[in-house]
């Protein structure tokens, strides 16, 4: 007999799919960290366009932070919370210090591609463990990640 968690769901695809939502979660910490090193140390022509866009973006970063960790927490399992764990298990990896906006807005695109990628495996995982509840989620945040790629694309437009 299979055995469900408290909300109805396979244990053990429960389990997998909490595993992948760690792996989006060191990923999104350290882009979250990355974005607010853009927003304190942004200069030049820029400045007061990016600095205000990066606090837009870390601060969206910061709540799906907090509703991938409280996802995981509802499947049955627990987030990560050590960044020595998120620097083991991110692609993303730390920006050394970042005041140049084009560098900036380009570590940005990079960083989107690697957790649109990631939340798009989850949609499968997801789907085929008929988790609706983190389908949605990335689901959404794919729909308004993929607009501000294009918007930061048309940024970097000359």
């Amino acid at each position: 007999m299979k055995k469900v968690n408290a909300i109805g769901l396979d244990t053990k695809k429960s389990e997998g799919l909490a595993a992948q939502l760690n792996e989006l979660l060191a990923n999104y910490s350290i882009f979250y960290q990355n974005v607010r090193g853009y927003h304190w140390n942004i200069k030049g022509e820029k400045f007061f366009e990016l600095h205000v866009k990066f606090e837009e973006l870390y601060n969206d970063l910061l709540l799906k932070i907090d509703e991938i960790a409280e996802r995981i927490l509802t499947l049955g399992y627990a987030p990560n919370h050590n960044y020595s764990e998120y620097k083991k298990a991110s692609v993303i990896k730390e920006s050394v210090q970042v005041s140049d906006g084009i560098k900036a807005v380009d570590d940005i695109l990079s960083s989107f591609k690697v957790v649109i990628t990631k939340q798009r495996e989850l949609l499968n995982l997801s789907a085929d463990a008929n988790d609706e509840g983190t389908n949605a989620l990335m689901s959404d945040y794919i729909r308004e990640q993929e607009k501000l790629v294009w918007m930061y694309s048309a940024f970097l437009k000359k």
